[in-house]
């Protein structure tokens, strides 16, 4: 019994001992680190998982309300400019029923004038020169010319 007395109170004894306690620390510690991280890395793959799916389910419906928005608003400023064209027709058609308004309008776009007057158009120079440019169209077929005439129509009614 001395001997394993004296076996317990040595310096080596002492020092194995202390050794085999910190490498039990350290191994408790590591399964402890292993154990919490493999429980961390599974809720942070099941919050991913959440996640990514969340973010797949919401993606299309937030697309359409976004370009719906946009379509919204596209109509109504379509529906503004619409009243602000009602407006102006309902302004033209009201000076149009005024019988000043339409002798003017009679007098200046089919250059009428009242018995007595003597009526005068003034030609402008450059207006005429354009007019023999457009010469070139007596030679092509009766329909083109026609047909440029439609489309001349058709771009000034915009």
């Amino acid at each position: 019994m001395a001997v394993k007395d004296r076996d317990r109170f040595s310096t080596a004894t002492r020092i194995r001992l202390l050794g085999e306690q910190t490498a039990a620390r350290v191994y408790r510690s590591q399964t402890k680190r292993q154990a919490r991280r493999s429980r961390l890395t599974g809720r942070a793959a099941l919050l991913a998982l959440v996640m990514c799916s969340l973010i797949v389910a919401l993606a299309y419906p937030m697309r359409e309300y976004v370009s719906q928005r946009a379509e919204i608003e596209d109509l109504q400023r379509e529906q503004r400019q619409a009243r602000e064209r009602v407006e102006r027709l309902r302004d033209l058609k009201a000076r149009w029923q005024d019988d000043a308004y339409a002798e003017q309008q009679i007098r200046q776009r089919l250059h009428y004038v009242m018995p007595g007057e003597t009526g005068f158009i003034v030609v402008d120079p450059h207006a005429a020169k354009q007019s023999r440019t457009d010469l070139g169209a007596a030679d092509r077929p009766w329909y083109s010319n026609v047909w440029d005439g439609v489309d001349k129509a058709d771009a000034s009614g915009r």
